[in-house]
């Protein structure tokens, strides 16, 4: 088939040929679309959540309540994006469907990683689109950043970024008016 020119082909973030459904921990961050502030506002290095952001909230804490193979470990809404920790165990694997290899875009089996965030943006995005009385409208950009957690040390950090994400917003690369905004994947340390 050939390609159309008009659109072009979006590149992929994820590592080829890794198994998003194993085990394992995930830093993931999702932003919302046209990284508006959705969700509330920083106010003396605190983040102050409006109702849109209260769901988003209260949607990531329950991830665990619909995977039985996942769990949520620190995590942060923020004005136009959401950083969090995801833990993928094997608890739910024999109760999923079977992970198939495929090559297509977009496709994920049940309790990968893939399957997990769209679940989230997809019940944020409903229940923000009811209060607004938008079915359908956009609420989160496409896809999703995630960064695989190798050992303690890299998740030590990144929960520390999490947790002081909010004080520093004025040097977030997710904030429109960063003042000097940090370079990307700062929390690697």
């Amino acid at each position: 088939m050939e390609r159309n020119p008009v659109y072009p082909r979006r590149r992929s973030l994820r590592i080829n040929d890794y198994d998003y459904h194993q085990a394992g921990g995930y830093f993931v961050t999702v932003c919302t679309y046209r990284r508006e502030n959705f969700f509330g506002q920083i106010r003396d290095g605190r983040m102050r959540l409006n109702q849109y952001g209260e769901i988003a909230y209260k949607c990531f804490q329950a991830i665990p309540q619909h995977f039985d193979n996942a769990a949520v470990d620190e995590f942060v809404v923020m004005p136009n994006h959401v950083h969090g920790v995801i833990v993928l165990s094997d608890v739910g694997a024999r109760h999923a469907v079977p992970v198939t290899r495929s090559k297509r875009f977009g496709h994920s089996a049940a309790g990968s990683l893939a399957t997990i965030v769209r679940s989230f943006k997809s019940i944020v995005s409903k229940r923000i689109n009811d209060l607004r009385k938008t079915p359908g409208g956009p609420v989160w950009q496409r896809n999703y950043y995630e960064h695989v957690i190798r050992d303690e040390d890299s998740l030590r950090r990144i929960r520390k970024y999490i947790v002081n994400n909010p004080a520093r917003w004025n040097f977030d690369r997710e904030n429109p008016d960063a003042t000097n905004a940090e370079p990307e994947d700062v929390w690697r340390g």
